[in-house]
């Protein structure tokens, strides 16, 4: 069953989705990883697949490395089909094992008041737009939301972000272009405490993941914010785009490292050929995919489902 906003905040009264939205979404989520479905499974037939065949095991390997699930988690995986014995029906198989792969879903950690979401990653991944989309979703869900403009660098950043707070009905805290980001995430906290607000969005400039001195500066960002305020952040979030491949597996490697990264946004599903790397994200670091964007609609931008995500996937 497809995992609900509610679910993914943790609220305690939870109810799944209505099945008919659940299976509109799934059919969305389909047709959205269509591409990385042809390119994982390739030219391998699941119904001629033979158990007791060395090169249809080696064809298997050949499509998940090729439909970017990683050689590690790729390895992982044939070991434990292999140690099933027998398969029955290899592409439902292969979904099951990937869900359990991925792991138990995770929450939003946004139930401190107020919650800070770090929002990280590297240009043009859609940092801006899946921000707005989350904000209003947790205005949706009753929490009062202010999002922060530390992208200090792009001129247009601040300009889009606000209009999207807007749109949330969200409270807006922004600098002069060239400001010192860690002050605005700052000044953000301290606003937010003083309105009585729940959650905290801050967003950040884009930055290549081997750009070392932009990276001690988000290491920066993140100091500041635990100065302020206990525990914080909450939640950082990184956001992935899936076009991106295996360098999305060193863009988490490197951006956890130095903003102890606790969550992925997978985005841009809908033209990629590459959504296997959301398993080796979650299986070789360990990071629980927690959103995942399938389109530009605002109900686009969903709560991962490891199950849902698997038989889309694999299994369609």
């Amino acid at each position: 069953m497809a995992r609900s906003w509610a679910e993914l905040l943790g609220e305690p009264d939870a109810r799944p989705e209505p099945e008919e939205q659940r299976a509109g979404m799934f059919a969305r989520l389909r047709d959205s990883l269509s591409k990385s479905r042809r390119a994982l499974t390739g030219e391998l037939a699941a119904a001629a697949f033979d158990p007791g065949n060395a090169d249809d095991w080696e064809r298997l390997e050949e499509a998940l490395i090729q439909g970017d699930v990683g050689v590690r988690a790729t390895a992982e995986l044939v070991r434990r089909l292999e140690a099933r014995g027998e398969l029955g029906d290899l592409n439902e198989a292969l979904a099951e094992e990937i869900a359990t792969l991925m792991g138990e879903p995770d929450v939003l950690h946004v139930q401190d008041s107020p919650s800070v979401v770090l929002v990280v990653g590297v240009n043009g991944t859609g940092k801006t737009t899946t921000i707005g989309k989350l904000a209003a979703r947790l205005d949706e869900h009753g929490r009062s939301v202010l999002v922060a403009a530390a992208d200090t660098f792009r001129a247009a950043a601040e300009e889009q972000l606000e209009i999207w707070a807007q749109r949330a009905n969200a409270d807006f805290v922004g600098s002069e272009r060239g400001g010192d980001p860690a002050a605005v995430a700052y000044d953000a906290v301290e606003a937010a405490q003083a309105r009585g607000r729940d959650v905290v969005i801050v967003d950040t400039a884009g930055r290549l993941h081997t750009q070392t001195n932009l990276m001690e500066e988000l290491a920066k960002v993140r100091r500041v914010i635990e100065g302020k305020l206990a525990g914080a952040p909450h939640e950082t979030l990184l956001v992935i785009d899936a076009t991106t491949g295996q360098n999305g597996l060193q863009q988490a490697r490197l951006f956890g490292e130095a903003a102890g990264v606790t969550g992925v946004a997978l985005t841009k599903l809908d033209g990629s050929a590459k959504g296997g790397v959301a398993v080796a994200i979650a299986y070789e670091l360990g990071l629980p995919v927690k959103l995942i964007g399938v389109g530009e609609r605002l109900d686009d931008l969903r709560p991962f489902d490891a199950g849902d995500f698997a038989r889309a996937l694999v299994a369609g």
